[in-house]
């Protein structure tokens, strides 16, 4: 069966995640329409009533700046070191053994925050076009600096939106991880490269996908914005690059500035579609100084359901909205928009 073709009628299906090399579950028969997902319950607050540390203003209650752009004589975006970071320290990663099942290491590295916005209840969907080149190009910069420091093998960049995703404090921003190590789902990643025949993995799939155009949301010269056949959490959406680029930091300034632009607008089509829906999103690149097969990307998953008992147990995950039908609808929203 071909990947174009209308999503059978049998009750549920399972779909390979070529990237992970796991399955997932689409479950048609429980799919949900936008509105029958809940609205978020839980707003971010800043703790104890104190100033928001992100604001203008509140500059002091935040480590130096490591990078400023400004605009006006204002910031628009600052990148800081994290005040409570997960990892830190310039030490290798020396594993110990501590006897025969117990094993630990330093969690050594950088823990860096980038504010994105000056506006405390902005986000990314509202970013100017320029807003959106400046965030892509520090990035850029931090992923540079990061692959410079010794010891640091791979840089993760996301951003949590809402409580539900993980986020503490409610201003827009993201963080970066320089970590000593590959974390094991960019391994599983570079293996699903590797052993994919038919050239780059990503560059096929864009191939794919844009000519039925049935998974995809936007796509330009630049950019492709899709839900993935194997979506495995409702609305999930990927963003491929057209431009094949191991690494965030070596794309081009106009690939790299259109990645931005779509992920503004593909978390624009979410909210209006889904409503302030929180979500977690991923840059997944290759490993610094890595050279095998690899195209950087951007994973999007809104947080609508709870993990239960069996994806937790299995690994396995059920997607009660079929990425098809995902697409139509926000694809019907970017329409009415």
């Amino acid at each position: 069966m071909s990947a174009s073709t209308a999503y059978p009628d049998r009750v549920s299906q399972m779909r390979l995640n070529q990237l992970t090399g796991r399955w997932v579950t689409i479950v048609k028969s429980r799919a949900q329409r936008p509105n029958d997902f809940a609205a978020r319950e839980h707003q971010v607050e800043d703790p104890d009533g104190r100033p928001c540390p992100f604001c203008p203003g509140n500059e002091e209650a935040t480590p130096a700046a490591l990078e400023t752009i400004g605009e006006g004589g204002e910031w628009i975006m600052r990148v800081i070191p994290n005040l409570y970071p997960a990892f830190e320290g310039e030490d290798g990663f020396a594993v110990q053994n501590l006897g025969p099942v117990h094993v630990q290491a330093e969690a050594s590295g950088i823990h860096e925050v980038f504010v994105y916005s000056r506006e405390h209840s902005d986000g990314l969907h509202v970013l100017s076009d320029a807003q959106a080149g400046h965030m892509m190009q520090a990035l850029r910069r931090r992923f540079i600096d990061h692959a410079e420091t010794p010891n640091i093998r791979y840089t993760q960049a996301i951003v949590n939106h809402g409580r539900e995703a993980g986020a503490s404090l409610a201003h827009p921003h993201g963080q970066l991880l320089g970590l000593p190590f590959v974390p094991g789902e960019i391994l599983d990643e570079e293996r699903a490269f590797a052993r994919f025949a038919g050239g780059c993995l990503l560059c096929t799939t864009v191939e794919a996908e844009v000519s039925t155009g049935e998974r995809v949301i936007l796509e330009n010269d630049d950019v492709v914005v899709l839900c993935p056949y194997w979506s495995g959490v409702p609305f999930e959406l990927l963003i491929l690059p057209r431009e094949h680029s191991l690494h965030l930091q070596s794309a081009s300034d106009t690939s790299l500035e259109a990645v931005g632009r779509a992920l503004r607008d593909a978390i624009g089509l979410l909210q209006e579609a889904l409503g302030d829906v929180a979500f977690n999103l991923g840059f997944h690149t290759s490993p610094h100084h890595h050279t095998g097969e690899y195209h950087w990307h951007v994973h999007i998953w809104p947080n609508l359901v709870t993990q239960a008992g069996f994806e937790r147990g299995t690994g396995v995950m059920i997607n009660i909205v079929p990425p098809e039908e995902a697409a139509s609808q926000l694809r019907a929203v970017r329409v009415l928009s």
